[in-house]
């Protein structure tokens, strides 16, 4: 994902930005500032960035829903079966809207515009990558700036602000 933002970068003739991202798109754009430190000027984490996210509700939740509509052979339905099926598995309306915009309803059989098969096998892994940040992936020694909801799903500041500091040694932001 980080290549793909770098990409969009080229084809736009951008050369530096600062970049940003809410929830698991913080985690993104910070990986993104890392690896490609030469091109960014800041991260911006709103409600998310650098964590291990395995052990949240919000994380489970999502893995739940993943399984569940990979159970399904899409390919196999009507674009109506589909929405029905996908909506009897996925509770949560904004985790239900973000999956059935994946679903490719174009000409043909139904498929996911996403690599859902391989979202499922890395969300069975002990170590996912889309849930964890190793120190391994290094520290943004840039601009950044973490803002975080009081009651967040997704980011536990008693037990996340040193993995914060860690990652990014010149951090300002919020916390409540």
């Amino acid at each position: 994902m980080s290549n793909d933002v770098v990409r969009f970068m080229d084809e736009n003739k951008i050369s530096m930005a600062s970049v940003g991202g809410h929830g698991f798109g913080a985690k993104v754009a910070t990986a993104t500032a890392i690896n490609h430190n030469h091109r960014f000027t800041g991260v911006m984490c709103l409600d998310g960035g650098p964590l291990d996210h395995r052990y949240y509700e919000a994380y489970q939740e999502l893995a739940h829903y993943i399984e569940e509509v990979h159970k399904l052979k899409i390919e196999n339905l009507s674009s109506a079966e589909a929405i029905k099926k996908i909506s009897d598995r996925v509770a949560h309306p904004k985790w239900r809207s973000i999956i059935l915009q994946n679903v490719e309803t174009g000409k043909g059989a139904l498929q996911w515009k996403s690599n859902l098969d391989g979202l499922y096998k890395n969300t069975k892994k002990f170590v996912p990558e889309v849930a964890y940040w190793s120190q391994s992936y290094g520290l943004w020694p840039g601009n950044a700036l973490a803002i975080f909801a009081a009651a967040s799903k997704w980011v536990h500041l008693s037990t996340n602000t040193l993995q914060f500091y860690n990652v990014f040694p010149r951090l300002q932001g919020q916390f409540p």
